[in-house]
């Protein structure tokens, strides 16, 4: 019989990805909470929120992060546009993701940067504008329900598992 193992015996890798989050417009205490908890599973450098109002102290917010509030780096009120024109020059690739005229399927992109910003929209609006023309690649979920888009948590999850597996495979490779 297979035993389920707890935080407590089991040996987790640690390694930090050249990857900051960008989220734009989200403003739910517990999509905030999720992206917390997916930036340390997925080893995000930073997270930047270009709202004001993150309440990191909202028990909803709390509850879903668990503890990953406290460890993972982040600002709040940040103007992104000129955040990512700032880490362009620093060598980040910007990739949205929206499902746009030009966006690609996230599993047929080749993630070879090893440093991205991966900008992530509000839950009703998705990315802005303004945003994604500052973005080198829209990137799509491709999906084969009905419905067209999915919760900002979910989708960063699975993009960020994406981009984390074959930056890793790369760095493998490399060793």
């Amino acid at each position: 019989m297979s035993q389920q193992k707890t935080h407590y015996n089991t040996e987790l890798s640690s390694h930090n990805f050249s990857i900051i989050l960008c989220c734009n417009g989200i403003s739910s205490p517990a999509n905030i909470g999720s992206i917390f908890r997916l930036a340390d599973a997925f080893g995000v450098e930073e997270i930047l929120f270009d709202v004001e109002d993150v309440d990191i102290s909202s028990a909803r917010l709390r509850r879903t992060a668990r503890a990953t509030e406290k460890r993972i780096s982040y600002r709040k009120g940040v103007d992104l546009i000129d955040q990512i024109a700032v880490l362009k020059r620093e060598g980040f690739q910007p990739l949205a993701v929206e499902i746009t005229e030009k966006s690609t399927s996230l599993g047929s992109t080749s993630f070879l940067n090893s440093k991205i910003l991966l900008v992530v929209g509000n839950e009703a609006f998705g990315v802005s504008q303004p945003l994604l023309d500052l973005c080198d690649h829209h990137l799509h979920i491709d999906m084969f329900g009905l419905n067209s888009s999915m919760n900002v948590a979910q989708a960063t999850g699975i993009a960020l598992y994406e981009i984390t597996k074959q930056l890793n495979t790369k760095i493998k490779d490399e060793q």
